[in-house]
């Protein structure tokens, strides 16, 4: 099988890790920057072009797409998808996870565990705002924030008021949320292939921060997690229309909540906790999903 992976940079881990399983299943594997690509958008012949090449050879792609080439490395995989190209990921999937509210009006309408949320546009309705969410300490974050820039804890009503005003002054859209105190800057990442969570690791904050990204230097262990964090964990994947994604959740006191659905989760933090191939599973589930024309949305929407 010959496939591709959209990344920009080929020396990232889970770049390579994806490429060294690939290559020892016996595939044919290229590393495509999605920047560098350029399209011949026909009816007839739709076609990508890279670097001189016209990429007509693979059978899947893998889409490593950062948060901030999303508008271009998406349309560049529905192209992929109007060439009858499977993708591990469809675009339409990608494109609804990296749409914060989206994805949480999704969910909640699907009756998934959320932090309790607010949204608002003007400066004269911040008092309700944050009301709704329970008032202080709250969690203020940016729409097009990733691994926790753009992320703000505001341990009281007046730290809340000045950080929203601030946002709002910056034609900023953000979200409001309830902050989970007994999660205890912790959250677990729950890695998710087809319908099955494959991994688990619990992230810890380190000390006087709240957030535990791993890239804001927080710390991973392994995690057994609950048949009810499970089974959220994949229905959040499904809502989304996610093949392979990794489902943050908040232990909190009424259960598991989700915080967000990554469509490129880092494989680097997984396998080490977990001690497993993360790689050599999706890789697996290439090879069985992986056909022509077995794309849900035909590259539409």
């Amino acid at each position: 099988m010959k496939l591709g992976i959209l990344s920009r940079n080929s020396k990232l881990y889970s770049t390579r890790r994806l490429v060294e399983a690939a290559e020892q299943r016996g595939h044919e594997v290229r590393v495509v920057d999605p920047l560098r690509c350029y399209m011949n958008i026909t009816s007839h012949n739709p076609q990508i072009h890279y670097k001189g090449d016209i990429l007509d050879q693979f059978n899947a792609v893998i889409p490593r797409i950062g948060a901030s080439i999303t508008f271009y490395g998406t349309a560049v995989l529905r192209q992929f998808e109007m060439m009858n190209v499977y993708p591990l990921n469809e675009s339409v999937a990608i494109s609804r996870s990296r749409d914060k509210l989206r994805s949480l009006q999704l969910l909640s309408r699907r009756g998934i565990g959320l932090p309790v949320t607010g949204f608002a546009h003007s400066p004269d309705d911040i008092d309700d705002l944050l009301a709704t969410v329970g008032g202080a300490p709250c969690v203020i974050k940016l729409l097009e924030g990733t691994q926790g820039l753009g992320v703000v804890l505001a341990e009281t009503t007046q730290a809340a008021e000045s950080v929203i005003q601030a946002f709002m002054g910056l034609k900023q859209h953000i979200l409001v949320q309830e902050y989970i105190k007994e999660a205890k800057g912790s959250d677990i990442r729950c890695l998710v292939i087809g319908d099955k969570v494959v991994a688990s690791m619990k992230r810890q904050a380190k000390e006087g921060e709240f957030r535990s990204n791993l890239h804001r230097g927080g710390s991973a262990t392994l995690c057994r997690i609950t048949p009810e964090e499970r089974a959220t964990a994949v229905r959040a994947a499904k809502v989304m229309g996610l093949n392979v994604c990794g489902v943050d959740l908040l232990r909190s006191n009424h259960g598991a909540v989700v915080m967000e659905v990554n469509s490129s989760p880092g494989l680097e933090g997984i396998e080490n906790a977990s001690g497993k191939d993360v790689a050599g599973m999706i890789i697996e589930f290439i090879e069985k999903n992986a056909k022509p024309n077995r794309t849900k949305t035909k590259g539409r929407g």
